[in-house]
């Protein structure tokens, strides 16, 4: 097939993880010609007229837009042009990226749906702030922007001020969740034969990590290769052999989630599960990270799954009408 790779629009001097979607669509767009598809890519504009003329040629669209000028919340902007134009491309919808690229929105879908999530608290009042812990994240950003140590915090007056400070340093609003002392899972999903496949699932241990801090992938962990945050957060596999009842849970949360926002192709669930055992549902990524050494792709690969059988995959589900 003649398939366009289509990314955001991405400055030279962009932080690394905006430069990191260059990175994933030389690797998609490699995958697919070794696959033998012709292939051709371009920074997606939300212009339609520029948009049908890049892809008059294509058969199918790569959706790798993560953000629009810099904006993670228009992100939804891209699919929605592309379903207007009748083209056919991987991933989520514009709807479900919508939802899910609201974090209060999706713990708002999630809460009214049963299924669990940690308690937060949203500007101007923070109602439901308490003594307890809190996380302060972006509200409409990934990639943890804006996530160090100093994100956790207790205390209303605490989480106003790192809130603002947040949002003069980074733009965009931002919410506090409660922190969830306990371990972090990532939950891969991909579609195959029209219906979702677990993947095996990844548990993000911190090692030597010091007691005090808190234990959160951050910005440094995901994007500073060097940087003892890096080296300290490991990826572990084997939860369904060790942990089978864990698993299974978290196995059923995903897939109630996948369905619940009407994802598709390939999508992947983070969670945190307390001390006593109980998973939350932290945030739904419809579009993960597709870079070769990224989580959704060692999933695959526990799996089985080459980088270059899972590119072809999600390529199937998006033209196997």
């Amino acid at each position: 097939m003649q398939v366009l790779v289509l990314h955001s629009d991405v400055a030279p001097d962009a932080p690394p993880d905006e430069l990191d979607t260059l990175v994933t669509a030389d690797a998609v767009a490699h995958a697919l010609q070794l696959s033998g598809h012709r292939v051709a890519r371009a920074a997606f504009k939300p212009d339609p007229k520029a948009l049908k003329a890049v892809a008059a040629d294509a058969d199918a669209v790569f959706n790798l837009v993560e953000s629009v000028g810099g904006n993670g919340l228009a992100a939804a902007v891209a699919p929605a042009m592309l379903e207007q134009l009748g083209l056919r491309y991987t991933g989520g919808t514009a709807a479900a990226i919508a939802q899910t690229g609201d974090k209060p929105a999706t713990k708002r879908i999630l809460r009214a749906a049963g299924l669990p999530t940690p308690d937060w608290a949203e500007p101007p009042r923070w109602d439901g702030v308490g003594a307890t812990r809190m996380i302060v994240k972006s509200a409409t950003e990934d990639a943890s922007i804006g996530l160090d140590d100093d994100a956790v915090v207790a205390g209303r007056a605490a989480v106003r001020a790192r809130a603002a400070d947040s949002a003069a340093r980074f733009g965009g609003r931002w919410f506090a969740e409660s922190y969830v002392e306990g371990r972090e899972f990532n939950v891969a999903i991909l579609e195959e034969a029209g219906g979702p496949r677990v993947l095996p699932i990844a548990e993000m241990r911190f090692v030597d990590w010091a007691t005090e801090r808190p234990k959160i992938v951050g910005y440094a962990a995901k994007w500073d290769e060097a940087s003892p945050d890096a080296t300290g957060t490991v990826r572990a596999f084997g939860l369904e052999t060790r942990e089978p009842a864990l698993a299974a849970a978290l196995r059923e949360l995903s897939l109630k989630s996948w369905a619940l926002f009407g994802l598709r192709g390939y999508a992947r669930v983070d969670f945190r599960v307390d001390e006593a055992g109980a998973p939350a549902i932290l945030e739904i990524n419809p579009n993960p990270c597709l870079e070769p050494l990224a989580g959704f792709a060692a999933a695959a690969a526990e799996a089985g799954l080459s980088y270059y059988a899972l590119i072809e995959q999600i390529l199937h589900e998006a033209t196997n009408d």
